[in-house]
């Protein structure tokens, strides 16, 4: 395990390491699941603003813009393809009728949590195949990882 004032050449090869792996798994990951997914599958574009809408219910166009880092009027165009399918809705804002909340629809909510639990079962049974030190230092490495990821997607 890698001190917190590790640097130079141990950042480098996490570094390495992660941008190495972090792919083919989610690639391991997402081929597993459309094998056993039962619905169509969307593109990615849609499917990283439903999972920010199902994270931050009511966040607006511009608010999920800034957060994926994408133009407004391409967001605005993924909420329209969302809508037309029946996995999100806008809500119109009380005081300023220009701006629509976003919520993910009861649909919605039900095939991400389908997903999610494919994609953790097939994860699972990947984690079987390791040591048990192996999986007791993936474990240790989940709240670093957790909070590498804060850095890009901040709470609000």
């Amino acid at each position: 395990m890698l001190a917190s004032s590790a640097s130079g050449p141990q950042n480098d090869h996490v570094a390495s390491v992660l941008v190495a792996v972090l792919p083919t798994l989610n690639r391991v990951l997402e081929r597993r699941m459309a094998q056993d997914f039962p619905h169509p599958t969307l593109p990615e574009g849609q499917l990283t603003l439903l999972r920010l809408v199902e994270e931050r219910a009511g966040i607006t166009v511009r608010d999920a813009a800034d957060a994926l880092l994408m133009k407004s009027n391409n967001v605005s165009a993924l909420v329209s393809q969302l809508t037309d399918l029946g996995l999100l809705e806008r809500r119109r804002d009380a005081v300023d009728k220009r701006v629509a909340h976003l919520h993910p629809t009861a649909l919605a909510a039900e095939r991400l949590a389908e997903a999610r639990g494919l994609k953790e079962a097939h994860m699972a049974r990947l984690l079987e195949t390791l040591t048990d030190g192996e999986q007791d230092a993936l474990g240790a490495a989940c709240g670093a990882l957790l909070a590498l990821t804060r850095h890009f997607y901040p709470a609000d």
